[in-house]
């Protein structure tokens, strides 16, 4: 079961993640999340940097060590790792890595209500959500191949599991839809009826199958 964290946002972790070797202010901080790409593995809200560092240091997990100041700008406080942050950073690693958590997206959020569509409509829209899962696996795989032999692998391996995860997607998408189009989808003639009929007393079956009453029987 997940910890409860003094800090639990996901951006906390990558600030303690790229403070490892060095001290740093808020804006070398975000630079280095930047170049890191940890914006493409966490969905990093910018405007909340500041107040993400400020409860690291409350927390006791960033320290300040000093700040400094260019011209005219405001000053620039700068933070380092604790050795309690270095703690928190490998524990928090050690149980994403170890305990899987459901993850409920948009998607899924789609698919649980995937009824009130017509099954036309579904196959069309899948087809449009396959066009772009294709196009991103393309780009991955461009990306992989300009980037071999010039990391290790241990650097790519979040991108690794990205593409396997896009790939998954996709083939469960086109095996779907195939079922959609080919008309092997079980109770499909229920799910057309629902639409073409509406949801009226003479159409229970397919109101019981569409509505999710657990069962496609009469009522």
């Amino acid at each position: 079961m997940a910890k409860k964290r003094k800090v639990g946002n996901l951006l906390a972790l990558a600030v303690l993640a790229v403070m490892q070797d060095e001290a740093m202010h808020r804006y070398q901080i975000a630079a280095r999340l930047r170049e890191y790409g940890k914006d493409r593995d966490i969905d990093i809200k910018w405007g909340s940097l500041y107040t993400v560092v400020q409860n690291l240091a409350k927390a006791g997990f960033l320290e300040v060590v000093g700040s400094e100041r260019e011209g005219a700008r405001p000053e620039r406080v700068i933070y380092r790792i604790t050795a309690a942050g270095r703690r928190e950073l490998v524990d928090w690693t050690r149980e994403l890595i170890a305990e899987p958590e459901p993850e409920r997206g948009r998607f899924v959020a789609g698919l649980s209500i995937l009824a009130v569509l017509p099954p036309e409509d579904v196959a069309e829209l899948l087809g449009r959500r396959l066009a772009v899962l294709d196009e991103q696996i393309a780009q991955v795989r461009a990306e992989f191949a300009e980037l071999a032999g010039t990391l290790p692998r241990l650097f790519l391996i979040e991108s690794e599991y990205g593409l396997t995860v896009l790939e998954a997607e996709a083939e469960w998408t086109r095996a779907l839809r195939a079922e959609l189009v080919e008309g092997t989808f079980p109770d499909l003639a229920e799910w057309r009826a629902w639409h073409r009929n509406g949801p009226g007393v003479d159409n229970a079956r397919a109101r019981a199958y569409v509505e999710g009453a657990g069962s496609t029987t009469d009522q």
